[in-house]
């Protein structure tokens, strides 16, 4: 099994975070979106500035995942306000868990949700929650192998598409 490790993103990753940001949502999600939409999402989500304030924001974290230096994958997570629902202070927000897909099965997304887990319990919160889009079966499995019970649903908007997330948790205490 290769060596995969862990290493905290900072403003001088931008460039970085870009890149890998858009090749795994373009890889997950483009057979089911039009390519309109995933263009619009890529443009808006990943723009300079809007990752500049992500990695400002004292109360949201990235972190890449490598293999032989090379990134493969990224988790970001919220607390507090910066969750995009809940915003409950006794909770940790997944907001994102990608992959390349060339590296899936090989224990990467695993290790990023364990660092979330670690992260979540440094800071003693009682749940982590997420959501995932419904026709994500490949995710809502990981997420159910790892303890996760869905709760919610909420609307996700692709560009014009609105599309439903099932929101999930798993308490910790």
């Amino acid at each position: 099994m290769e060596n995969i490790t862990i290493q905290k993103v900072t403003i001088k990753d931008l460039e970085k975070l870009q890149k890998i940001g858009k090749a795994t949502f373009s890889e997950t999600f483009s057979s089911g979106n039009t390519e309109k939409n995933i263009e619009k999402y890529l443009t808006e989500g990943f723009s300079n500035e809007k990752l500049t304030n992500e990695l400002n924001n004292e109360n949201s974290e990235f972190y890449f995942a490598l293999s032989k230096n090379n990134i493969i994958g990224y988790l970001k997570i919220n607390f507090g306000a910066s969750q995009t629902e809940l915003k409950d202070e006794k909770a940790l927000e997944i907001e994102r868990i990608y992959v390349l897909k060339e590296f899936h099965g090989r224990k990467a997304g695993q290790i990023l949700y364990e660092k979330a887990i670690e992260i979540a319990q440094q800071k003693n919160s009682h749940y982590v929650w997420l959501g995932v889009w419904e026709e994500n079966p490949r995710a809502i499995r990981f997420y159910k192998k790892n303890g996760f019970i869905a709760f919610d649903k909420h609307i996700f908007k692709l560009g014009d598409d609105e599309q439903t997330d099932i929101m999930m948790k798993l308490k910790l205490r």
